[in-house]
């Protein structure tokens, strides 16, 4: 598996580590939400929402909200969360529901799971359970059914499930941010995996009408295509790269490429994620160095593009 990666830096400035050895990825940590920095991001976001609907395609775009505010608890007493940072998931929706980008509260899903006693996140690692993702994957189903009532394609062509087996390893940030000895005290844990099938993959020359754009999260093997592939019984595509090159190199690395051009999706599933939400596409020191894009360069680079 190919784990997410980030500027080098000193581990203890890069994980934070909790009560019951849990542990928080350093980054994003403040007292205050970045609101200015936050509604460029919604700007730029309704942006391209417009420019695909312009050419008939819909724009979903899940946020998927931050390991603290589930594990708040586990959180040292000098990293918690203040009543402001406790609320930007939810202002962070609301300002998107504003301006009319299709999403739904992940926030609430993941609070109904973990009332199931289901985990919503590893505990050494950044990212989201099986459970965590398959939850997202239905309520983005759902929310594609609701835009594109027809998908195009034949029924029977999603992709099967795969059998689940059960993986004992590090989680990325231990493994990539401790100390061997934090990396010992921390230990192992279980990840469950959803295996691909033999029959079919995520990135052949299938032609999907749902097109899935993303960091770590979304790529296969933590089983978030595959689930959304089944439940709208259609092939998914996808396109991810690590979380520092950023939520705005990733969509526009697809968005001009020859497979876009040739073949446009009906659907485009945008995954954006609380923690760095508020980085713009000129993020520079905070995005890897080649994935910075300019503001002006970005507009100028969506617009050839999207020709409005």
């Amino acid at each position: 598996m190919s784990l997410p990666q980030v500027a080098i830096a000193q581990p203890d400035i890069l994980a934070i580590i909790g009560k019951d050895n849990y542990l928080f990825p350093a980054w994003g940590t403040t007292d205050e939400p970045d609101w200015r920095a936050i509604d460029a991001t919604v700007a730029r976001i309704a942006e391209v929402h417009k420019r695909l609907a312009a050419r008939g395609i819909a724009l979903v775009a899940p946020v998927l909200p931050s390991k603290k505010l589930f594990y708040a608890d586990k959180l040292p007493a000098e990293d918690a969360l203040t009543p402001e940072m406790l609320g930007r998931y939810a202002g962070i929706r609301d300002r998107l529901a504003a301006v009319g980008v299709p999403g739904f509260d992940v926030e609430q899903i993941y609070r109904a799971l973990q009332a199931k006693g289901e985990q919503v996140y590893y505990r050494t690692d950044q990212h989201w359970t099986q459970a965590a993702a398959d939850a997202t994957a239905q309520a983005t189903a759902d929310l594609i059914h609701q835009l594109v009532p027809t998908l195009a394609g034949a029924a029977g062509t999603g992709l099967a499930l795969g059998a689940i087996s059960k993986e004992r390893r590090y989680g990325d940030l231990a493994e990539r941010f401790l100390s061997p000895e934090q990396r010992r005290a921390a230990g192992r844990e279980i990840f469950t995996v959803r295996r691909q099938t033999q029959t079919a993959g995520l990135l052949d020359a299938a032609i999907a009408p749902v097109h899935v754009t993303g960091n770590s999260m979304v790529q296969p093997y933590f089983g978030f295509p595959q689930k959304l592939s089944n439940l709208i019984d259609r092939p998914v595509s996808v396109n991810w790269k690590p979380g520092d090159v950023g939520f705005w190199s990733v969509l526009i690395e697809y968005l001009e490429s020859a497979a876009f051009r040739q073949q446009p999706p009906q659907v485009l599933v945008w995954q954006l994620f609380e923690p760095n939400f508020h980085l713009g596409p000129d993020a520079e020191g905070l995005w890897d160095a080649a994935s910075v894009i300019s503001a002006q360069d970005w507009s100028r680079r969506l617009a050839a593009a999207l020709p409005a």
